[in-house]
């Protein structure tokens, strides 16, 4: 007979950690281009006709990329189990969820509000940001409605949902990239295409890690039942 060996407290440790350093990694894409979008609104750079809609109307895209960066990193970080069971993760979801409002919200007004290039827009590209800004804003709604009702399971299916719609432009380097430098620059259509699949697959990513984390729950419930009884 065998006997199994349970980890280190040290490889769990480290394991635990791999989802929020992966999940960083993939948002250091978008919150380097806005560092760089902010160090030109900041000291003056060359307005062009790529970037004059930001000179025009600054503070939606520097809330954009503010709210954005906060949501992305505490995002991540509350995939760790180990913070998760303690007070940080609260006191991280008080700026947690203004700040995924914030890029919500200020994303939608850039979509309706600025002049987009129309080499890389099409109106289908601004229906879906139109449609998943307002999904991550009625998510993270619902997700602090939940938790303040005490159902964590909720909260915490929500708060994955609208993770993964913030994630979006990390994930799009993944689809956009590897077609940009086989085909070339993808055409308007095409563009619209790549970056929906961005966030297709975080969300499906999402709904995967919802249920498995269900199933978790519902034999954990099961086990402690078994061993009440």
């Amino acid at each position: 007979m065998t006997t199994a060996v349970a980890p280190p407290p040290t490889a769990h440790r480290a394991t635990e950690w791999l989802a929020p350093a992966g999940l960083i990694l993939l948002s250091l894409v978008p919150m380097i281009a806005g560092a760089s979008r902010l160090t030109q609104l900041t000291t003056g750079a060359t307005v062009t006709a790529d970037n004059a809609r930001f000179f025009d109307s600054p503070i939606p895209v520097v809330v954009h990329i503010v709210g954005s960066s906060l949501f992305l990193v505490l995002g991540a970080l509350q995939f760790a189990p180990s913070l998760r069971r303690r007070r940080w993760h609260r006191i991280a979801g008080r700026v947690l969820v203004p700040a995924g409002l914030a890029s919500a919200l200020s994303g939608l007004w850039m979509t309706l509000f600025y002049a987009l290039p129309s080499a890389v827009t099409t109106p289908a590209l601004s229906a879906i940001r139109i449609v998943l800004a307002l999904t991550m804003a009625a998510a993270l709604v619902g997700a602090f409605l939940a938790i303040r009702r005490g159902d964590v399971r909720r909260h915490s299916a929500w708060m994955t949902r609208a993770y993964a719609i913030g994630l979006g432009a990390g994930t799009q380097v993944l689809t956009v990239l590897p077609y940009t430098l086989v085909v070339g620059a993808p055409g308007p259509v095409v563009y619209t295409v790549l970056m929906a699949a961005g966030w297709g697959l975080n969300l499906a990513v999402a709904e995967v890690v919802i249920r498995r984390r269900a199933r978790g729950s519902s034999v954990a419930r099961g086990a402690r039942s078994a061993h009440l009884s």
